[in-house]
């Protein structure tokens, strides 16, 4: 590593480490002068920006807190029409001789396939893109009439992010045509099970980049660089044997590296899609979804006799989850069922009534953000309330039962510990400290499972900044490597 840091042309002074943290749910970025890390202030009050892109139906786009603010603002109350998109036109009978042995006028009609338009759709909000990246099955998305390439989406954060570094620049007195180079970070794996997903998700940020005039690239692992900012942070931290636990609100990613005196070496790396994302959706489901509805019987007439069954809740469910999407259960197919359900008039018709209200009004970012509020609370509370008015809902969560809930969450990370390991070829009395990062790490059962595996060597440092700042020190330092190679074709 040494022998790096001596060919990089950042050390002479000349140049500034920039580092951009592109997660699936937030990004931040940063400077390193060779001394100090300088957060950029991605947002008007802080330094981390929502990886939101927000594309109207004039193709204007809005990016971070804006972008959701103006997806809630176009979507709250509004009745989704949906009408079937023609295709084209096609024949209806052959032309052919007739009878008569006189030509038959042939008649066209319109063809329909499974493509839907939302005519009163103003805008569509892009959240989490991070996450299909490394997916070949996901390669373009529809907006509007227009299919937009992936790139397409994720450069207009970036390009935010330049305009951000350039005013800091500014402000530092530094020189604007320097601000052509920056160190990418990115996850262990990427979220996919296809072969190549790591090369083709590096290949397409690339690409988002250079748009955003950042030519000059090198890309870092993301739990080095927690880890390597950490190191910097504290030059005198001992230990052999480190290992770095990034867990964010997409992806879990962990590191074991050699530290030997000012230098180390990476001994093993290891990622898995589960995040804070999925943590908030298994939150819905066990806490919200017996509230509105999920699991009670629905009685109605049929031709002869009366049915009942129960309610079909699971047509709701995935976008309920999702909730970028959920304006999309504003449509007579779901609010149907929900008002002849409300009309039966019994003590679940109020379940009912609840998501009937979610749905009319759009309120599925609400309950989301209530809840990572609640999940807040619960790090450091034992017993925090969900409250959401709107909905008529409040009930109290025990950090017993928020835990309860995470279970599975909790044994994918012991898993994932377990399997870094084995890849280092060492077992957990070997690790002399633990650095724990991400906003998913600060849940106090993640907490627990890390200190009762390494006792007393666990640490916390700065869960949302830490990877922004590695990467800046890594490209002042010489350590990132080119990994993008060439194109691919599936973008």
């Amino acid at each position: 590593m040494q022998e790096e840091q001596a060919k990089n042309p950042l050390n002479s002074g000349a140049r500034v480490g920039i580092g951009i943290d592109f997660g699936t749910s937030n990004s931040v970025a940063a400077i390193y002068d060779g001394s100090a890390v300088h957060l950029v202030q991605l947002e008007e009050h802080s330094p981390v920006m929502p990886s939101a892109t927000y594309v109207d139906s004039d193709f204007q786009i809005e990016t971070g807190q804006a972008a959701i603010e103006r997806y809630i603002q176009s979507n709250t109350g509004r009745k989704v029409e949906l009408s079937a998109e023609v295709l084209g036109e096609g024949r209806s009978t052959t032309g052919q001789i007739g009878d008569r042995g006189l030509p038959e006028e042939a008649s066209t009609e319109m063809i329909y396939g499974q493509s839907f338009v939302d005519a009163g759709q103003t805008g569509r909000l892009f959240r989490g893109i991070k996450r299909l990246l490394g997916r070949s099955d996901a390669p373009r998305l529809m907006v509007f009439d227009r299919p937009f390439r992936l790139v397409a989406l994720v450069t207009p954060l970036l390009v935010r992010i330049k305009k951000c570094l350039l005013a800091l620049f500014s402000k530092m007195g530094l020189d604007a045509s320097d601000s052509n180079h920056a160190c990418i970070g990115h996850p262990v794996n990427f979220e996919g099970s296809e072969g190549g997903r790591n090369q083709q998700a590096l290949a397409l940020l690339s690409e988002a980049y250079g748009y955003a005039e950042f030519t000059n690239q090198s890309f870092y692992p993301e739990p080095i660089a927690a880890a390597l900012s950490y190191l910097h942070s504290h030059p005198t931290a001992t230990g052999e044997f480190l290992l770095a636990v990034d867990f964010g609100g997409g992806t879990l990613d962990l590191c074991i590296l050699h530290k030997q005196q000012d230098d180390f070496e990476v001994t093993a790396t290891h990622g898995i899609g589960l995040g804070g994302d999925h943590i908030d959706q298994l939150m819905f489901r066990e806490l919200l979804f017996p509230l509105l509805g999920k699991g009670e019987r629905w009685r109605r007439a049929g031709e002869d006799r009366e049915i009942e069954t129960v309610f079909p809740f699971e047509d709701y469910e995935d976008l309920l989850l999702n909730w970028a999407i959920s304006y999309m259960l504003n449509q007579n197919r779901y609010t149907t069922p929900l008002k002849q359900r409300i009309e039966f008039g019994d003590e679940a018709a109020e379940k009912f009534q609840r998501l009937y209200d979610l749905i009319k009004n759009n309120y599925s970012y609400l309950v989301f953000q209530c809840l990572k509020d609640l999940k807040a609370t619960l790090s450091s509370e034992t017993v925090a309330r969900l409250d959401i008015p709107e909905l008529d809902i409040e009930i109290d969560v025990a950090r017993e039962q928020f835990e309860s809930m995470i279970s599975g969450v909790l044994e994918q990370l012991d898993q994932a510990i377990d399997d870094v390991l084995v890849k280092a070829n060492m077992d957990s009395s070997r690790i002399q400290l633990v650095i724990r990062t991400g906003g998913s790490s600060l849940i106090p059962a993640v907490k627990g499972l890390l200190d009762s595996k390494f006792p007393n060597k666990v640490i916390e440092h700065d869960p949302f900044t830490s990877v922004a700042a590695g990467l800046a020190i890594a490209e002042y330092q010489g350590l990132g490597t080119p990994h993008y190679e060439g194109p691919v074709t599936a973008s």
